[in-house]
């Protein structure tokens, strides 16, 4: 058996290219649960409190894996948008 080791710096790089290959591999072209910070990007919010109440309200999907970790459903932020999208005259 051969053991490679790498030092943490190396690892960590190595890691993020296998996951960019697996994403190009895939088309993978976002991640399933993004941070309230790109949440709040997508929607084109400033307030975490607005955040919060869309939440709150059940209008976007959202995972609390742990006690100050949230984060939210890339697919229900883009539903959202659609469902409160208006048509032009």
């Amino acid at each position: 058996m051969n053991v490679i080791c790498l030092e943490d710096e190396a690892f960590y790089s190595l890691v993020e290219e296998v996951v960019e290959r697996l994403k190009e591999k895939h088309k993978v072209t976002h991640d399933k649960w993004v941070s309230p910070e790109r949440a709040m990007e997508i929607l084109n919010i400033k307030s975490k409190t607005t955040l919060q109440n869309l939440r709150n309200t059940g209008a976007i999907m959202y995972t609390q894996p742990q006690k100050r970790i949230i984060l939210y459903d890339y697919e229900s932020l883009q539903e959202y948008l659609q469902n409160n999208a208006k048509n032009t005259f």
